[in-house]
C-alpha cells in the first residue's frame, strides 16, 4: 500500500511517539538522510539508533501544522516538552518519494511563550 506523502510522514511522526522501530523502518527509505542542529545528514541506521528513541524523553508532542507545500514534501510545525524544561516548538520538512521519507530536516524552535507576543512590522 502506498501512502500519500501526508499520511506518510504522519504514520512516520507516530511510530516516533511510540517508538514502533518496524513502522519505522517502513516508512523510511534505505538511503534517508537526516539533518538538525546536532546532525549532519545522518543515515538511516544511525538515526533509527541515536535519534529514534528519544520519544519518551517528551511530556508531550502535539503537531500544530501539517502542510504539503511542494508535492512530496511535507512541514511539520510541533509544540513539545522536555521533562524538567520549558515547552518550545520545532519545524521538520520531510520529503517522500513512493511511500517513503528519503529526507528529513529539523529546525529547532525556541521556547514557546505563555502568550504569542505581537510585534508590529518594523522597516529595516
Amino acid at each position: 500500500m502506498i501512502r500519500t506523502p501526508m499520511e506518510t510522514v504522519l504514520a512516520q511522526f507516530a511510530a516516533y511517539r511510540v517508538g514502533d522501530r518496524r513502522a519505522a523502518r517502513i516508512l523510511l527509505h534505505d538511503d534517508m538522510t537526516f539533518t538538525s542542529p546536532q546532525d549532519d545528514h545522518i543515515d538511516k541506521t544511525t538515526f533509527l539508533e541515536t535519534c529514534f528513541p528519544t520519544a519518551e524523553r517528551f511530556l508531550n508532542q502535539e503537531i500544530t501544522a501539517a502542510v504539503e507545500f511542494e508535492p512530496g514534501t511535507i512541514m511539520l510545525r510541533y509544540t513539545a516538552q522536555l521533562r524538567g524544561e520549558k515547552p518550545f516548538s520545532n519545524v521538520e520538512i520531510m520529503k517522500v518519494r513512493n511511500g517513503e521519507i528519503i529526507e528529513i530536516e529539523v529546525y529547532f524552535g525556541g521556547v514557546q511563550a505563555a502568550e504569542p507576543a505581537y510585534r508590529p512590522a518594523q522597516k529595516i
